[in-house]
């Protein structure tokens, strides 16, 4: 199995602040993995490092063999923790402007996600709550053909029966042979759907495998063993 990510030493700083350290990974395909790790312990930067926002101050990071950049953006589908609309403008503008702008944008299958979500696509983004407007976000990220899919907290505002739609139909059917990273503080709802998990603690891997194999050999939950090694964090 063909690895979409592969980083090796991946160091981000800010200034005198060491945000990421030394990070190496290798994630393959058709796998859902969860970025897991308390406020501060570089997930929004690493997520942001694979989908070239961010430059790495040391290290290299590779998507299906490439370094970040307009290329690896084609096949990088990225939903950052906050929220980028302009707010006069109406959900249905957004669905055109990704349909326009990315070629595996598929805007049936988007506008299929919000109408279940119960979002009014002729609505203002201004009238959406913050619940809403994470739903149309995700919508529009989820319903690209992409490699990679990376999402910084998706679940965060939304409500429990949205959500579990969400887990059920959105995240757990997306793109075959392509790869989910899940950046979360709710291991409780998602763990169901993780293939493999990272934890991350400032800014290093305090642990990683797969998900299934973790919670069996330690005959706990995925939750309940994050509390366990982030105790003093």
């Amino acid at each position: 199995m063909e690895n979409t990510v592969s980083c090796f030493g991946l160091t981000k700083m800010y200034n005198s602040f060491t945000a990421l350290d030394n990070v190496s990974l290798e994630l393959p395909s058709e796998k859902i993995i969860g970025l897991l790790g308390p406020n501060g312990s570089g997930k929004t930067t690493f997520l942001k490092l694979l989908a070239g926002v961010l430059q790495p101050t040391a290290g290299s990071v590779n998507i299906c063999g490439m370094s970040p950049s307009l290329e690896t953006k084609k096949i990088v589908s990225y939903l950052p923790e906050r929220q980028y609309f302009d707010t006069g403008l109406k959900v249905d503008y957004y669905l055109s402007l990704f349909d326009d702008f990315y070629e595996d944008f598929d805007i049936r299958c988007a506008e299929g996600m919000i109408h279940d979500l119960g979002v009014d696509p002729h609505a203002k983004i201004r009238t959406l709550s913050k619940g809403m407007i994470e739903k149309v976000q995700l919508a529009l990220v989820m319903s690209r053909r992409a490699k990679l899919y990376l999402l910084d907290e998706p679940l965060g505002g939304v409500d429990p029966a949205s959500r579990e739609y969400i887990l059920k139909n959105i995240l757990s059917g997306y793109t075959p042979h392509a790869t989910l990273i899940i950046s979360t503080h709710m291991i409780r709802d998602v763990e169901d759907i993780l293939d493999g998990y990272i934890f991350l603690g400032g800014g290093h891997v305090i642990g990683s495998g797969d998900a299934r194999e973790a919670k069996e050999k330690n005959g706990t939950t995925l939750d309940e063993m994050f509390r366990e090694v982030f105790r003093c964090y």
